[in-house]
């Protein structure tokens, strides 16, 4: 089992930049990949970023390019998410994953999932 835990939300202004954090434990925690998902009021949990074991295979969603950066940390059991030129339409709750495969989009690949951290974007 991966126990994943969620920190750094908050509420920015638009323009502004914010960064979340996951901590995974568990017995093997440090060999799955990662990612962060976030879910808007009223619409469907999205993928947002993903990293490998290493922390140098990434993938974006076309929202996240070049305003997001996800890395993970030394000890691979943290990964986080720098989100800048953050918009009102980046609002949503924002949710840790883990997996033992590969990089993937799709959520059903995913068994592993944090509680989530509110992240608001005021106009």
């Amino acid at each position: 089992q991966v126990q994943l835990v969620e920190s750094g939300g908050g509420l920015v202004q638009a323009g502004g930049s914010l960064r979340v954090y996951c901590a995974a434990s568990g017995r093997t925690s440090r060999t799955y990949v990662m990612g962060w998902f976030r879910q808007a009021p009223g619409k469907e949990r999205e993928f947002v970023a993903a990293i490998d074991l290493s922390g140098v295979l990434k993938n974006y969603a076309p929202s996240a390019t070049s305003r997001f950066i996800i890395s993970r940390g030394n000890a691979k059991n943290m990964v986080y998410l720098q989100m800048n030129s953050l918009k009102p339409e980046d609002t949503a709750v924002y949710y840790c994953a883990a997996t033992p495969g590969g990089i993937s989009r799709q959520l059903d690949v995913w068994p592993y999932w944090g509680q989530g951290t509110q992240v608001t974007v005021s106009s």
